[in-house]
């Protein structure tokens, strides 16, 4: 027997039988949706773990590495994931930009799970956006399987640029690199991949890239080495802060997607959103640290108490970090 409280109904004792029924196909669930290793995600401890499970939570929905389908996906996002598709019929670039903790990952994410179940579409995505010419041309050929040797660039370009003509000779459609994090790429790999991307005097692309940074990459662009880069950006999403109702949306789609849509009284969750002052990573940290504080204290349900005795005095000091950091 496992003594264990639920966070939506209250101290119960689960059987043998109930934790074999409930807690380990919710673990198996997880594992399956490819969330990685329990000890590192979803919940800290085992007995958090059976705790939130039987709250009917399939995994933590506040953590970073929750599945795809559990993302929230707003209209905007999802009109650039759809013009993204349809851009892969004739190659170039398209550019994600905002505020860190506006949703730029997890825009990619998105757009990497849809694309990645298009029929014939090859989707890479850069790992190490901040090495240097060398390391990029080795990544470039683990992503699209050629063998490069970085001290020759010439005849590793004429490879991959081979590789992708084969790519669309074949299905029609070009391959797709996604970059995160692009205001770390140096302006040398920049400048290569825009060159490595286009043949035919520029009249033939190769390649979609899709670039996703924050305003500082949009600041480099401004300068005379990447402003022919920045000319070429077919398609564009410009990330905003999120208004509270946005915030109250996503944050009410997290909880139904794991399961357990009443976990959060309304009162909090609008007080919530107000908090987090736009930003969707501040929001998700502020719920994930009321979720176990809620475990730890074996409440029934989340409220605005709980908020307040724990979170609330230093809410202002930590959204002054998440505004200055990503």
């Amino acid at each position: 027997m496992i003594q264990t409280s639920s966070l939506a109904m209250g101290a119960q004792t689960l059987s043998d039988g109930e934790v074999q029924r409930n807690v380990v196909p919710a673990m198996a669930e997880t594992q399956e949706l490819g969330c990685g290793r329990l000890e590192r995600h979803i919940f800290h401890s085992l007995t958090f773990h059976f705790k939130c499970a039987r709250a009917h939570l399939k995994w933590n929905p506040f953590a970073a590495e929750v599945p795809t389908e559990a993302l929230y996906l707003s209209p905007r996002v999802d009109s650039f994931c759809w013009r993204v598709e349809q851009l892969i019929d004739e190659g170039g670039f398209a550019l994600v930009t905002g505020s860190p903790g506006v949703g730029k990952s997890a825009t990619l994410r998105v757009l990497a799970e849809r694309l990645s179940n298009l029929r014939d579409v090859q989707v890479g995505i850069l790992s190490r956006p901040q090495a240097g010419l060398a390391d990029f041309y080795r990544e470039m050929g683990e992503l699209f399987g050629v063998e490069l040797h970085p001290h020759n660039r010439h005849a590793g370009a004429k490879v991959l640029r081979s590789r992708w003509q084969a790519h669309i000779d074949t299905s029609l459609s070009r391959p797709v690199l996604i970059v995160d994090e692009a205001q770390e790429v140096i302006a040398t790999v920049l400048a290569e991949l825009r060159l490595l991307s286009s043949a035919r005097l520029d009249s033939h692309l190769l390649l979609t890239v899709v670039l996703a940074g924050d305003q500082r990459l949009l600041e480099r662009f401004k300068s005379d080495e990447l402003l022919p880069l920045n000319s070429r950006m077919r398609v564009r999403l410009a990330l905003d802060r999120a208004t509270p109702e946005e915030l109250r949306e996503c944050l009410q789609h997290a909880l139904t997607k794991a399961g357990a849509p009443k976990l959060m009284t309304p009162e909090l969750i609008a007080t919530l959103c107000d908090h987090a002052q736009g930003n969707l990573r501040a929001l998700m940290n502020l719920a994930g640290e009321l979720l176990a504080l809620a475990a730890q204290r074996e409440a029934r349900q989340i409220d605005e108490q709980l908020f307040f005795e724990t979170v609330a005095a230093s809410t202002p000091a930590q959204l002054k970090v998440v505004g200055r950091k990503r």
